[in-house]
């Protein structure tokens, strides 16, 4: 992966010095990474995960307590199939029963388990798209930047492999940053916080 960064790169300086002397060629560099966890729609995005996540966990515990409601009717219903007090039939009716809460407690395990994984997989799903989306609304925003400032090529500098050296005197991040969150509807300084994309419930 380094080798070809650093070929990436020899290509675009080669490219930079092979323009004529009359079309000056300017170069400017951006922190990605501080674009990316300072945009405003990065910290909605993850309020957003956060409140599915809550109602995820909801749904996941209601089912939970279904299935440790079932289990205690199941435990009640063998007790009353070894009394001894009631009659034979009454007993088998109790151990069918018992039986049948057996079946139910079972298929109620298998919709636990296939739902929290799709509610997994819905999270990560929906926190790839929003990652993308907002990528490549970031890289329309520095190449705006870049054309305005009359910039030919824009090096990432939260790329180590790829910058060698840079004094900052060609960083567009914080006027790109400032561009992005121009009229953020939330609180940009204000951290997003956040609870472990893991929503698994230990099964009863």
């Amino acid at each position: 992966m380094k080798k070809i960064n650093l070929i990436l790169l020899a290509f675009v300086l080669l490219a930079a010095t092979g323009v004529s002397a009359s079309a000056q060629t300017k170069i400017a560099t951006v922190d990605m990474k501080k674009l990316f966890s300072g945009y405003w729609k990065k910290k909605s995005a993850e309020a957003a995960l956060e409140t599915r996540k809550i109602e995820l966990r909801k749904e996941i515990k209601d089912m939970v307590d279904g299935l440790e409601k079932a289990q205690a009717d199941y435990k009640k219903l063998l007790e009353q199939a070894s009394d001894p007090a009631i009659s034979t039939d009454e007993r088998d009716k109790r151990k069918q029963a018992a039986n049948d809460k057996a079946k139910e407690m079972n298929n109620t395990k298998v919709a636990l388990e296939q739902f929290q994984r799709q509610a997994e997989t819905q999270l990560a799903d929906q926190s790839q798209r929003m990652s993308a989306n907002i990528v490549i609304e970031i890289q329309k925003a520095v190449a705006d930047k870049a054309k305005a400032g009359g910039y030919s090529i824009v090096l990432n500098s939260s790329t180590v492999e790829v910058m060698v050296f840079s004094d900052g005197s060609t960083d567009i991040s914080d006027s790109v940053l400032s561009q992005l969150n121009a009229g953020a509807p939330i609180d940009v300084a204000k951290p997003s916080g956040g609870i472990p994309l893991n929503i698994r419930t230990n099964l009863p």
